[in-house]
């Protein structure tokens, strides 16, 4: 079974307007109200591959109900700890350039956090559990850090999808993927990355830390794999780019699920990029139709 967590997952509000105003009266192209967090969004392009996966993490207050609700209608699984606090509403305003307005996250107690570890008690070996995006203010700096440590108790492997210090922590023990983009790469080693090779070098750097495995997502210039078996890439396909949101959880989903079907590296990396850009190709995030439009157009070469 995968199991996604999301700690700080949202509504996500979409605002469309013509010309900003700053200071004044602005009204609405268009807008939407999406649910939001990296492991929502990685549960809900398993869903559909057909992958059969759990979301977890903490809901509360309507704006939990509201994203609930919308797992329940695309029949996700789901098993969220439910809080006293409201979760969080991100506002993504698309006015020209897009600019992002993300809440802190909610309180949560410790008899919370010790629903949401009982419920990961019931881990079994071969489990793949997938960790991704920030952690409310609350729960401390160290709380992936003992998701992980429940993980190599039980024997599952772990994804872990976040930046910083948590990713740094995490390398040593052993996650089954990581992946960065090139200017999160550049940014974990407080260096400038301005070529394919750094990008390799730096990459590596992940492996020779503990990763099994890297994603390096890369835009417009499509992405690398790189493992113990050799480095790879695979250009973007052609299409018009809708939307930056959950494209990099979009090609965790495609990796993770169709490797945990398949076993096979590279078939994975060709649908994670496939994912990721039938979710950047979209207003939403991919579906499966999508997706399998742009498998066959996935080129993978060996560098």
């Amino acid at each position: 079974m995968i199991y996604t967590v999301t700690l700080n997952p949202s509504v996500d509000y979409i605002v469309e307007v013509e010309d900003l105003v700053l200071g004044g009266l602005n009204r609405m192209k268009r807008d939407m109200k999406l649910p939001g967090g990296k492991g929502i969004n990685v549960s809900r392009v398993l869903n559909q591959l057909e992958v059969a996966n759990t979301a977890t993490g903490f809901l509360g207050g309507f704006t939990g109900g509201y994203i609930e609700e919308w797992l329940r209608k695309e029949a996700i699984s789901s098993d969220f700890v439910h809080i006293a606090d409201d979760t969080r509403i991100n506002i993504k305003l698309k006015a020209g350039e897009e600019t992002e307005i993300n809440g802190a996250g909610p309180e949560i107690a410790e008899s919370e956090t010790e629903l949401l570890l009982h419920r990961l008690d019931a881990l079994l070996p071969g489990d793949i559990v997938i960790l991704s995006g920030s952690t409310p203010p609350s729960l401390g700096g160290d709380f992936y850090s003992r998701l992980i440590a429940l993980c190599k108790q039980k024997g599952a492997e772990f994804v872990i999808d976040t930046t910083g210090q948590a990713l740094k922590e995490a390398l040593a023990q052993g996650p089954l993927l990581v992946k960065p983009n090139h200017h999160e790469l550049a940014e974990l080693f407080g260096v400038t990355i301005s070529t394919r090779e750094e990008i390799i070098t730096y990459g590596r750097k992940l492996l020779e830390g503990g990763a099994k495995h890297v994603l390096v997502s890369m835009a417009g210039e499509g992405a690398l794999f790189i493992s113990e078996q050799g480095v790879y890439h695979a250009g973007a396909p052609a299409g018009q780019v809708k939307n930056s949101v959950g494209a990099g959880d979009s090609m965790i989903a495609g990796f993770v699920g169709t490797l945990s079907l398949t076993g096979d590296v590279l078939e994975a990396f060709r649908a994670g990029v496939a994912s990721g850009s039938a979710t950047a190709f979209s207003d939403d995030l991919a579906d499966r139709q999508k997706i399998e439009e742009l498998r066959p157009h996935i080129v993978i070469s060996q560098l």
